[in-house]
């Protein structure tokens, strides 16, 4: 059984149909990517998993449960961590106190939290030295950086990551992939919204393409820039996969 089941669903805003009939799942342990041009649902979908934007049709299940008429605190205490798109970093906490929030979900002691955080430090060596800082006081790679430990922090069965590399640098979007890839290795299920496809078809096993609403493709990366059509409209073009 499948960790996250997705199940024909649709969501409006108001007139306008967002999604139409989506369908998809993410095993347990795997890393996968969503892609599709800006507009295309992505966002959507992730807000519809989160309970944000619940589906008007159709079913979302966890571990075989349906979540879709749950709110969005008791989806996150099933186990599911949203990392949102532009960080959100609190800018008048500390990096330190902006990790720990992470954990709000969680019955832990104060104690355990706080190594939770330190925890957080070694996976992001980057920020380990700004502990003490402000949060707005760091780059956008640094704050992303603090946005992932954050959604860590809820210890999550899924962790949903939404456009992680958006608005950074060539050589920071580098090291944000190579987290994600870290934390796939370390059991963790993600499933990544991402417009950078190279990247992202480098860290999954497995992505499907969202079309104006609709899911237009799924398989593994070989698959996905094996079609023409595909990689040229969603994947930027080229021969071959990313190396």
């Amino acid at each position: 059984m499948a960790l996250l089941e997705v199940d024909n669903i649709s969501v409006n805003y108001g007139e306008i149909e967002a999604l139409r009939g989506v369908s998809f799942s993410v095993e347990e342990g795997a890393v996968v990517a969503l892609l599709g041009a800006n507009g295309a649902g992505k966002s959507t979908t992730l807000r519809a998993i989160s309970g944000l934007a619940p589906p008007r049709s159709g079913e979302i299940r966890f571990e075989g449960k349906a979540i879709s008429a749950l709110s969005p605190g008791a989806i996150v205490r099933l186990g599911l961590a949203q990392v949102p798109e532009g960080r959100r970093v609190f800018p008048g906490l500390s990096v330190r106190e902006n990790i720990m929030l992470g954990a709000s979900n969680r019955r832990a002691s104060a104690a355990a939290i706080r190594r939770g955080a330190e925890a957080m430090f070694e996976l992001f060596p980057d920020i380990a030295s700004f502990g003490d800082a402000l949060g707005w006081t760091l780059s956008g790679g640094q704050q992303q950086m603090v946005a992932l430990a954050r959604g860590l922090m809820a210890k999550p069965r899924l962790l949903l990551l939404d456009e992680p590399s958006l608005g950074l640098a060539p050589v920071i979007v580098q090291t944000v992939f190579r987290i994600i890839a870290e934390i796939g290795s370390r059991g963790t299920t993600v499933l990544l919204v991402e417009q950078n496809a190279h990247m992202a078809l480098k860290v999954a096993s497995f992505g499907y393409v969202l079309e104006t609403g609709r899911l237009a493709l799924g398989g593994d990366p070989a698959t996905l820039w094996s079609n023409e059509g595909i990689r040229d409209a969603y994947l930027g073009g080229g021969k071959g996969p990313p190396s």
